[in-house]
């Protein structure tokens, strides 16, 4: 029988949550489990309601899903807040101190500081282990791989925490185990190959360092802020530079200041962070400056939900700046897909002189994917297109090309580099000529058809020729997946089309994917259907119908199936 396990973890911000979830993570993966969480928590320090949404499998898991089988409440409000979403054989594990109130029908098992450390004044290090070692008592795993974990996590902290954290885990363990319950892991087998735990962010923070990466800068802004902390941890064993600027607006203009001068650079932001950049993002446009920029969306309009997720951005970011200028726009679906795409991002930005954006979303960012080894590449190339050769005469950084791209040269390497943010001439110098203009403004445009021919991007599962396609784009790929494996397992034929790589858009070969179905739907997390637009646009097609999340959660298998059910 397949396993297939919900665990949520809720309390107040600084009460553990992500702590007890980071443990339980790490050491389930390890056990040969395949698991994926998402994150839930509100814009505050302390306080509020968070909650960490674990799922854990024997299979590969592409989604998170509705539902808790095994609650872990900290707070009152955890209980209040998901006592209906708990199955009839679900269990609660809570900390007697916080929760009065618990449902009748349901088993549940308390922890108390007492029990777990007697005589010992560490009452949230007892609750935060106590309960890493209740859950895997009731799950029947070893508890040995927790111990060894606390060690890891504490061993900076002196040998007393280390202590104190064993004897509470310890003392949970025994109370799950004694407990009893009908959800075991216990014949999972460990994988013959270590596996990652990863997140979104990390992967595209890793893909970035993969790709070369040498500057980042940026000012914080949740969900982006994630990334910038990643590369930050690693900066120096990988020699990056990392600049927090003031704002954004000095963020994007550093980053463009260092590619002009040779660096592979990179800046990112969140939705209004980006609002503040699009000036120099024409800036980069203009001058044909290689630049990579993370956008990671959060909904609004304005600062919104800060913390959580949607995909409102798209159609801003196809056309931020002023006038028409060419771009490319990505958008990775899982953590495998995200490393692959800043590689590529930061390959055609310096390939064809141009901005490249990656989106992301809160979703995407936060959520731990359980990655093998053989989804990342071994062998990443690393592409500067950098002209160092012998110049022959005049050195014309806009040259008129077939291919629309000039010869780059770095400023003190060899001939004079000229560049203008105003309109100029082939040499870089300032130009009100207007059929120069009409020229140049060609000349910039034409790299959109080399670029073309380098994107594909489409994910596809289930039958070719099935009546029910589902298509979405992004952070979407899991949920609809899913929902696509489900509805084929009930025997009604139904296909994924998923698009990672979205401008400019390669209509032939998005029309190609999406066949000619009796019916299309378009699964995306924005109120307006902004990339069923774009296919209209692009293609002439469109959906027959819309499924549209714009709540500020996270979409699930079983939300989309209830809006098919529902416009059956």
């Amino acid at each position: 029988m397949a396993i297939d396990l919900n665990i949520v973890i809720g309390g107040a911000a600084g009460q553990g949550v992500h702590t007890i979830t980071g443990l339980l993570a790490r050491i389930l993966v390890r056990q040969g489990c395949q698991v994926l969480f998402v994150q839930d928590y509100q814009s505050r320090i302390r306080g509020g309601h968070l909650f960490n949404r674990l799922r854990v499998a024997d299979q590969p898991l592409l989604s998170s899903r509705e539902g808790i089988d095994l609650l872990v409440a900290l707070n009152q409000e955890t209980i209040s807040r998901h006592r209906d979403e708990l199955s009839p054989d679900g269990v609660i594990i809570y900390d007697a101190a916080g929760v009065g109130d618990l449902p009748a029908e349901l088993s549940t098992l308390a922890l108390t500081a007492g029990d777990l450390l007697p005589d010992q004044q560490a009452a949230e290090l007892a609750i935060n282990a106590g309960a890493s070692g209740a859950i895997l008592g009731l799950l029947k795993l070893p508890l040995e791989p927790l111990m060894a974990t606390l060690l890891e996590a504490f061993e900076a902290k002196g040998v007393e925490v280390v202590g104190w954290n064993h004897k509470a885990a310890a003392a949970g363990y025994r109370l799950g185990a004694a407990a009893g319950n009908r959800h075991s892991l216990a014949g999972i087998a460990t994988p013959p190959q270590p596996r990652l735990l990863i997140s979104g962010h990390e992967a595209i923070a890793l893909g970035a360092l993969a790709a070369g990466l040498q500057l980042i800068c940026g000012y914080p802004m949740t969900p982006w802020s994630s990334v910038l902390n990643a590369i930050g941890q690693r900066a120096e064993k990988f020699g990056v530079v990392v600049e927090q600027a003031e704002d954004e607006i000095a963020a994007i203009n550093l980053a463009i200041g260092a590619s002009y001068a040779g660096v592979r650079a990179m800046t990112g932001s969140s939705g209004g962070g980006f609002a503040l950049m699009v000036e120099a993002l024409g800036l980069a446009g203009c001058t044909e400056t290689p630049l990579v920029i993370l956008e990671s969306q959060r909904p609004g309009p304005s600062t919104g939900l800060p913390t959580r997720t949607e995909q409102g951005d798209l159609s801003f970011l196809l056309y931020a700046g002023q006038g028409d200028f060419p771009r490319a726009v990505l958008a990775p679906g899982n953590a495998a897909q995200g490393f692959a795409l800043m590689v590529k991002a930061f390959n055609l930005a310096d390939r064809y002189q141009l901005p490249v954006i990656v989106i992301t979303d809160q979703y995407f960012g936060d959520t731990n994917f359980t990655q093998e080894q053989g989804d990342f590449p071994q062998d990443v190339a690393i592409e500067r297109a950098i002209d160092t050769g012998p110049v022959d005469g005049i050195y014309e950084r806009y040259a008129l090309t077939a291919s629309g791209i000039s010869p780059r040269r770095l400023p003190g390497f060899g001939p004079v580099v000229v560049a203008d943010s105003d309109e100029h001439t082939p040499d870089g110098h300032l130009t009100e000529d207007l059929k120069m203009r009409v020229k140049m403004h060609d000349k910039r445009l034409r790299k959109l058809a080399g670029l073309a021919q380098e994107l594909d991007g489409i994910t596809t599962s289930g039958p070719d020729n099935a009546p029910l396609a589902l298509a979405c784009w992004g952070s979407s790929l899991g949920p609809v997946a899913e929902a696509v494996a489900r509805l084929n397992a009930q025997s009604t034929p139904a296909r994924l089309v998923h698009f990672s790589e979205l401008w400019p858009f390669p209509a032939q070969a998005v029309a190609r994917s999406l066949g000619h179905p009796q019916k299309l739907v378009m699964v995306e997390m924005n109120a307006t259907g902004q990339f069923n637009r774009l296919l209209r646009q692009e293609t002439g097609m469109a959906a027959d119908h819309l499924v549209l999340k714009y709540d500020g959660a996270p979409l699930t298998p079983e939300y989309i199936l209830r809006a098919l059910a529902g416009h059956a």
